[in-house]
Formats: structure tokens, C-alpha cells, sequence
């Protein structure tokens, strides 16, 4: 293998933001006398399913000084370029128009990217320090550059803070993972135990309160580098990076975040956001605070503490590994309790979030049948790829995963008398896999590492629970554990009314079945997922409030004729309604109670 030190370089330009593309170029100083490769990404680390991002490239072409060289396609994500003695510029186009936090996107307004969507990959050259040269689109003015990538200090053209020009990575993996956000934000800044962090929301949201969510996210930020960093308060970016960056675009109903080494990507609602002089905070609000906290907490678990299947990516194809449930539904966990730590919501707000999340898992019937382990090792071809029956048949890692955590977590507590808890976990996992992970110690934790480790830092046997409960299908012991800490666990149903089982969505004027859950009323009656609702015993249905006033009418066992119409087809079921199923969850706690210690 040919070696060198010469930086790859990159030049990034938002070319036509009408038409949603941008001009990038590469150079490699010392190509593959053989014939380079290059290729893209097939897939974004923190987003499992393979997404082609390839298929945005147009018009790739290289050359070698004023010769022109030939490029053919060799796979969906790779090229060769013919051999030449380099330098070796290669030019191609990206078209960028996903307004999502995984790809890349691009109007008059502003431009985002993630690199795994612009930046081809020199094979063989991965270990290459990298160049970037970011710059400004024509004709409009103003644009500032947002973004965790370090400046190339010391390098003539270096981009000054929030400037264009260049900056660079020291090898093509942290190239990819440094997101970037041009153009004229709102900007909030703040210091957590002294690490620079910064807010950054692109996207129409007026009177926006930047002084109150930087307050609010501040005391996330300090709570969770003191619980990973209790002695040192040291933020773990700054082996990568001077500061953090929250990059969030505002949008009439998003909601979304991506994880990166010294950043995130997110995606709010305008409605969830505070703005000046509002008292209160809503669930929205809420919900945005947990998504910052979830997204933060990853820069620990996952982007440091990493399963040994991602150590390294393998950017091609699948990373398959059966413990998502520990690097998703733990952080899942720990993202509202690091809310109720920071002290940015309250006691009974916290239970009313957790309690919701048992709810959720309750009421997907496809957990008696998938594992949260199963559930990981599927997210390439299942988790990512639902549809009507994935109710039926799935469960996720992410909420499951957090309720194996908190009965992980209850457990601890109850048999080490107190004297331990999964925070401890946490932190061993984090002191001998993630403190040096970008330091030359890259390892990752191994499939079936995790009870051992568990062990060693409570000396808690969790083997019998992790087999019954992340591995197999038994619902985690919720009502016993919380009672051990003084919480009691309540089901009720969530309406009197009773019901067809079912899960309905709107299309256009009509109602529309999303899923029919196995089992349920109208399954047996013979309805499908994709039936659009016509009547329910001749009274027309057209929304899901009207269902509901129509099926209040009844009581449990009661049949009515319903009409529906599959495909073109005008057919009639009856259907014997089934009682309200009590899955709602109420948790409630001692006044003098807390639901887990703060320490």
C-alpha cells in the first residue's frame, strides 16, 4: 500500500441554491498509481438503513493537470479514476434537497450538509489528513459557516470563526462527522464547566426565546458532563473539537436528531420552541429538551462508547450488532432523567414521560415476539422499514431498550442495597471505552461483554434479567422494581369508549386503517390495514373523532356493520367491539420520593 502525508483537499461551494446543488472538488496529491477509488458512504452513522446517498452525484469527472482522465463506475457507491501520476482533481455535483437531519439540503435560504453526503472517500487514504475549503454561494450575501469542524489555523486561507475559507480533520472519519450549517441563523451562545457551546436555529421562528432554551440546555449540558466527568467536568469533545455545536432546523411540524462527535443535527417544530414573554413550559417544549438531552448524551454513548461492530464503521455496508438496545434505549433512558437532574422539569413531569413511554411499549402488541436484541440486529431491514404490521410484529430498541435500562437501574439499586446504580455501569463504560477512544484506543464493547461488566462495577448478577428481558420477550418487571423505590405503577384504560383495535390515520376526506392489531376486534371480523372507513352501522365515518362519537353510542360486545372500501372494492364486516384495554400508565410517587437519586 502506497503511503503519504500530503492532505486530501476538499472544495465545497453552494452553487445553485435555486437548483439545489452544490460543486465539490477533490484533490489527491499522490493517487493510486494502480487507479484510485473513491466512493460514498452508503449510510450515516446514528441512522441504520442503507440510503445510497450516491445517487445525488452528478456529473463526476477527472483529470490530471490538463488531461482529462477517465472514470468509470465500478459499484453503486464507488468509482475508479484511470492511472495517473497525480496530482488528481476529481469534480462533481451533489444534488441536495432532503430536508431532513441525515442528508443534505440547500435553497436562497440557507445550506446544510452532512459529509457522508458531499465528501467521496480516497480509498486507501482514509487515515489522510483532510482540507476543506468551504465557500461562499454567489450573488448572495451575508452566509456565516456553522459547524464543529476545527478552522485550519496555521494553513494560508484559513477560515476565521464562522467564515468561509478552510478547515480540517485529521482523517476522513472525523471529516464526515463534523455537520455543517451555512447561511443567517438565529445564534445563542454559552459556556458549560467552561466548554463552548453553541445554539443555532435555521428555519422562520419569531420572537424566538434564545436566552431561555440556552439557559435550559446550558444545565443539560453541565449535568451531563458531570455525570460522565465527576472529578474533571471535562466536556469529551475537546479531543475533537473547541465547541459544541446544536444545529436546529425549524420547520412547521419536524422532529428529529442525528448524533455527531461535537454536534448534533435536530429538527423542531416552530410550535415547540418558546418565545419571548411565554410563562409555562408545554409538552412540546418538552419534548424539544429531550431531544437535545438524548442527542447530547449520545456524544458519550455511541460516539465514544461504541458496540465493537462500529469500531470502526464499516461505511459500505450494515455494522450488524444485537446491542442497540444498550447505545439507543439507555440513552432513551437517561434523556429525561438528565432533564429531571438539571432541575429543567419537574418530579411529576418526569413520571408523566416515563409513564408515557411504558405506555407506548404496552401498547405494541410485536413485542411478545421480538427481542430488544432482535430488534438491533434487524434495524437494517425492519426498524427502519415499517409498515401496516410492524406493530404487530416489532418492537423498538429505543423505547424498550429505556425500560430495560430503568429495570437495569431498579435492580442495581434494590440488590446492592442502594450503594450502586446503572449510573455506575455508565461510567466504567465510559472510563474504559470511551475516554480514549479518539486517543489510539478504539475499542469497542463486545456482544457479550455487557452482564460481566455490569458486574464488575455493582456487583449485581444481571445475567438472569439481560437473557429474560433483552434477549427474550418477558416484559420488564416495572410495578415490583418502582415499588422497591416507592413509586406505584396504575393501568387504566385511555377512553371508556370501546373499540375495533385498530390504529387509523387520515386520507384524504376519509379515515383510513394505519394497522389492525393481531388479534383485536377487527381482525377477527376480517378488516385490513389500508381499508378506508365509509360507515359504522350507516352513519358516515370521516374522522377520528367521529369514529369516536359514533362507537360511544355502544358498549363492549355490542356488533355493528361497517363499510369500508379496499382498493375500489365496497365491502361490509361486522364487527363485535372490544372493551377499553387498560394500557394507559399512571405513575405516581411519595411526596418525599424521588425516582431515582441524583447522583
Amino acid at each position: 500500500m502506497w503511503m503519504n502525508d500530503a492532505p486530501i483537499i476538499y472544495r465545497l461551494q453552494p452553487h445553485d441554491p435555486a437548483g439545489h446543488r452544490y460543486r465539490v472538488s477533490l484533490t489527491v496529491t499522490h493517487p493510486d498509481p494502480q487507479g484510485q477509488q473513491f466512493s460514498l458512504p452508503a449510510w450515516i452513522p446514528g441512522s441504520y438503513l442503507i440510503r445510497d446517498f450516491s445517487r445525488q452525484i452528478e456529473a463526476l469527472a477527472a483529470r490530471c493537470g490538463n488531461r482529462p482522465v477517465a472514470v468509470d463506475k465500478v459499484d453503486n457507491h464507488t468509482w475508479r479514476a484511470a492511472a495517473c501520476e497525480g496530482p488528481l482533481l476529481v469534480e462533481y455535483t451533489v444534488y441536495a434537497w432532503d430536508l431532513s437531519v441525515r442528508g443534505a439540503h440547500l435553497d436562497e435560504s440557507h445550506g446544510f450538509f452532512n459529509g457522508t453526503s458531499v465528501f467521496l472517500r480516497v480509498e486507501g487514504q482514509d487515515q489522510s489528513p483532510c482540507l476543506v475549503d468551504l465557500q461562499p454561494p454567489r450573488g448572495i450575501e451575508g452566509w456565516k459557516v456553522y459547524t464543529s469542524l476545527p478552522e485550519a489555523r496555521g494553513v494560508a486561507g484559513a477560515a476565521r470563526r464562522h467564515g468561509f475559507g478552510l478547515y480540517r480533520a485529521p482523517d476522513y472519519d472525523a471529516l464526515i462527522d463534523h455537520p455543517v450549517e451555512m447561511g443567517t441563523p438565529q445564534v445563542a451562545r454559552f459556556t458549560a464547566h467552561g466548554a463552548e457551546h453553541e445554539l443555532v436555529f435555521t428555519g422562520v421562528a419569531p420572537r424566538l426565546d434564545l436566552a431561555r432554551i440556552a439557559d435550559d440546555v446550558r444545565r443539560i449540558c453541565e449535568t451531563q458532563i458531570a455525570f460522565f466527568e465527576p472529578r474533571t467536568r471535562r466536556a469529551p469533545f475537546l479531543d475533537s473539537s473547541d465547541r459544541y455545536v446544536f444545529m436546529t432546523m425549524v420547520t412547521g411540524d419536524g422532529y428529529g436528531g442525528l448524533e455527531h462527535r461535537a454536534s448534533t443535527a435536530l429538527m423542531a417544530s416552530r410550535k415547540d420552541l418558546p418565545v419571548l414573554g411565554q410563562q409555562g413550559q408545554g409538552d412540546g417544549y418538552r419534548t424539544f429538551l429531550g431531544l437535545v438531552s438524548h442527542e447530547y448524551f449520545h456524544t458519550w454513548n455511541v460516539k465514544r462508547i461504541k458496540p465493537a461492530a462500529f469500531a470502526p464503521y464499516r461505511l459500505e455496508q450494515p455494522n450488524l450488532t444485537r446491542l442497540l438496545w444498550i447505545f439507543e434505549g439507555f440513552t432513551s433512558y437517561y434523556d429525561d432523567l438528565q432533564l429531571l437532574r438539571a432541575g429543567v422539569i419537574t418530579q411529576a413531569d418526569y413520571l408523566r414521560l416515563l409513564g408515557k413511554t411504558i405506555t407506548g411499549v404496552a401498547r405494541t402488541p410485536g413485542r411478545h415476539k421480538q427481542s430488544v436484541a432482535e430488534s438491533s440486529f434487524d434495524a437494517w431491514t425492519r426498524y427502519y422499514k415499517q409498515d401496516e404490521n410492524s406493530p404487530n410484529a416489532l418492537i423498538s430498541y429505543y423505547t424498550k431498550g429505556a425500560l430495560v435500562a430503568l429495570g437495569l437501574d431498579l435492580l442495581i439499586r434494590r440488590d446492592s442495597g442502594g450503594a450502586h446504580s446503572l449510573d455506575d455501569v455508565m461510567r466504567l463504560l465510559w472510563q474504559r471505552y470511551g475516554r480514549d477512544f479518539y486517543n489510539g484506543r478504539p475499542q469497542g464493547l463486545e456482544e457479550d461483554a455487557f452482564p460481566a461488566l455490569v458486574r464488575e462495577a455493582t456487583g449485581v448478577d444481571v445475567r438472569r434479567f439481560v437473557a429474560r428481558h433483552a434477549y427474550g420477550t418477558a416484559d420488564v418487571p416495572l410495578a415490583e422494581l418502582l415499588q422497591s423505590q416507592g413509586i406505584t405503577m396504575q393501568w387504566k384504560p385511555a377512553s371508556p369508549i370501546p373499540g375495533m383495535d385498530v390504529r387509523t390515520r387520515k386520507q384524504g376526506e376519509g379515515l383510513a386503517l394505519a394497522t389492525v392489531l393481531e388479534g383485536g376486534a377487527a381482525h377477527r371480523a376480517g378488516l385490513s390495514a389500508g381499508d378506508v372507513l365509509v360507515a359504522v352501522d350507516g352513519l358516515r365515518v370521516d374522522a377520528p373523532a367521529g369514529l369516536d362519537v359514533l362507537l360511544s353510542q355502544y358498549r363492549p360486545g355490542d356488533r355493528v356493520r361497517v363499510h369500508v372500501f379496499r382498493r375500489d372494492e365496497l365491502r361490509a364486516f361486522t364487527v363485535r367491539l372490544a372493551a377499553p384495554a387498560a394500557l394507559d400508565c399512571v405513575l405516581s410517587a411519595a411526596e418525599d420520593t424521588a425516582p431515582t437519586p441524583t447522583r
